[in-house]
């Protein structure tokens, strides 16, 4: 299992959402950094750039609720877990620690990440699925600092790395991505 943060939530060419998973030792990884794209609804999107900023809706979202539930039964989120990819699908799991143990539940990696942003709680891509579905991050813009993609100063380099992104968005289908 490989540590990621999350880089950013990026526009497919077909205006679907993505959610960019990166690496936290991409310096000590052999071989170039890579980004892991994984589609999610925009309803997602929307609550994972929202605990992304540390903002908070109006009226609380259903991963804020769930982890208000969580709170108020005295589990937390230890960890998530992108397992695997089949046919172009990806799989998470949630570890929670409750009063009566732990606990391991099956979840959209969506979710999970939108969790465990929330819980401030470590993300984990297994080994085979940053190989099979993984990016060179450099076409995601992948050596920025800010916590969402192509947020901040573009210079011609970044604007050039933009383009080759978007340029591999317009390219690359979720089909691509099938175990």
């Amino acid at each position: 299992m490989v540590q990621v943060r999350v880089l950013g939530i990026a526009l497919d060419a077909a205006q679907q959402h993505l959610v960019l998973l990166k690496p936290l030792d991409d310096e000590l990884e052999p071989g170039a950094p890579r980004v892991l794209p994984i589609w999610i609804g925009a309803q997602e999107a929307t609550s994972i750039l929202i605990a992304l900023e540390g903002e908070q809706a109006p009226r609380p979202l259903s991963h804020d609720l769930i982890t208000t539930l969580f709170a108020t039964v005295g589990a937390r989120v230890e960890r998530v877990d992108v397992t695997r990819i089949e046919s172009g699908t990806f799989y998470a799991e949630l570890t929670l620690t409750t009063p009566t143990g732990r606990q391991v539940i099956d979840a959209r990696p969506s979710d999970a990440v939108a969790l465990a942003l929330r819980a401030a709680a470590p993300i984990f891509v297994a080994d085979e699925v940053l190989d099979d579905a993984g990016i060179p991050a450099e076409l995601a813009g992948g050596d920025d600092d800010d916590a969402e993609a192509g947020v901040g100063d573009e210079g011609p380099d970044d604007e050039a790395k933009l383009a080759e992104f978007k340029q591999f968005l317009d390219d690359v289908d979720p089909e691509d991505f099938q175990g």
